[in-house]
């Protein structure tokens, strides 16, 4: 990778991420702490070179030594990688109205989940915005097994305990817990060959959003949910936090994984058409103008029994005025608070998420334009140092995505 390239990749990720961890939602509390949060690798990152930023009030890794973030990205793409997550906040919510409890928290159809499979969901108010997206698990045991953002961390645990009182005091049988587990997520096409080595399960009967528990490499109590941030085949592992070292120096013992950061993990998420919350996704924002319509579930649509339900619903049946879109770039980096001009030069949206892609070696952005001007194909500016870029909406993802389902 030449220097300034390499250069180009941390300086930009710096920029974006200072937005993300400085910027205040309607709570009016900022994400960035002064005092950083570690995660159980902590350490192990250190060792293994990592680079370590302040990241939502946590420090973690935006590459390492061995890779810079563009050959980390293309690693991951072509063999595979291991990203430490365990940042992220893991839930579990337990008791016979557990579904009943969390489905008046978040738009998606919890109870109609088959067991050891999961969902994408978002959380949302009353005014129909997004208060963090959240993947949602129904496991074989006893309760969901619930992982959302760490820059929302404060925010949701109190929202959980919020919800909790009330459907509590109106007789519901539900509890939360909030875990410490360590969890990492190996993604890429050789995931499944280095992984299968440590498991007695056949990993070709779990497709794309299925999960179960298991001894993983000698250790109980892993939960392996096929699932990842990278468009790539992959799994995020909870494992207990005293084996998350023994666990990740296993994998590493293999040939084709690599250690990758927040770097990498951003422009693949990017590649892949996946929001950042914070950047692509807030709560003045919906799932349908976030493009996420398809979270929304068709029981909970009839039943419109989900917070900000009116206005959501409304988006669906007359369109929303705006709407999440990706955008190609011609011969300039769009990156995140740039403007969005029409034709006329009127301006019409702004950068949320941009970067090269690795991938298609070419510029690719995401921003929220008029729902008339949203249509894949359509023409528009962006204002980069007070020059006019051209791009394109296109289509997202925009590398098409590799999830598995069995046969």
């Amino acid at each position: 990778m030449a220097k300034a390239s390499k250069l180009w990749f941390v300086v930009n990720f710096h920029h974006d991420m200072r937005a993300i961890t400085r910027r205040k939602f309607s709570t009016g509390r900022s994400l960035y702490k002064d005092s950083a949060n570690r995660t159980v690798l902590y350490d192990f990152h250190k060792e293994h070179g990592g680079k370590m930023v302040d990241f939502a009030g946590w420090e973690m890794p935006v590459q390492y030594k061995t890779l810079g973030i563009k050959a980390s990205h293309l690693h991951t793409r072509e063999k595979c990688s291991l990203f430490d997550v365990s940042h992220m906040l893991q839930t579990k919510v337990y008791g016979k109205d557990k579904e009943a409890f969390i489905e008046t928290m978040l738009v998606g159809d919890i109870k109609e989940l088959k067991s050891n499979s999961g969902t994408l969901s978002t959380f949302t108010n009353d005014n129909g915005g997004i208060l963090d997206d959240v993947i949602v698990n129904k496991t074989e045991g006893d309760f969901l097994y619930v992982v959302s953002n760490a820059g929302c961390s404060d925010k949701i645990k109190a929202h959980f305990k919020s919800c909790l009182d009330g459907f509590k005091s109106k007789g519901g049988d539900v509890n939360v817990e909030h875990i410490d587990n360590g969890l990492v997520a190996l993604q890429g096409p050789l995931m499944n060959k280095v992984l299968q080595d440590g498991i007695k399960n056949n990993l070709a009967e779990i497709s794309f959003m299925e999960n179960f528990e298991s001894t993983l490499f000698g250790i109980p109590k892993c939960r392996i949910t096929r699932c990842g941030y990278t468009g790539e085949d992959g799994v995020e592992i909870s494992v207990p936090a005293s084996k998350t070292v023994e666990l990740c120096e296993k994998l590493l013992s293999y040939n084709s994984v690599e250690l990758a950061g927040l770097g990498a993990r951003d422009s693949l998420r990017l590649e892949a058409g996946l929001c950042l919350y914070g950047n692509d996704i807030d709560e003045t924002t919906s799932p349908v103008e976030a493009a996420l319509t398809w979270c929304i579930g068709k029981r909970r649509r009839k039943e419109a029994n989900f917070p900000g339900a009116s206005v959501i619903l409304n988006q669906i049946k007359a369109k929303p005025s705006r709407r999440r879109v990706g955008l190609t770039v011609t011969g300039a980096i769009a990156r995140h608070g740039a403007s969005v001009e029409d034709n006329k030069g009127s301006n019409v949206g702004e950068v949320t998420s941009g970067c090269p892609s690795p991938t298609l070696s070419n510029n690719i952005a995401m921003a929220y334009l008029p729902i008339q001007l949203a249509k894949a194909g359509t023409e528009v500016f962006i204002n980069i140092r007070n020059r006019k870029a051209n791009a394109i909406v296109t289509k997202m993802p925009f590398v098409p995505a590799k999830y598995y389902f069995k046969k």
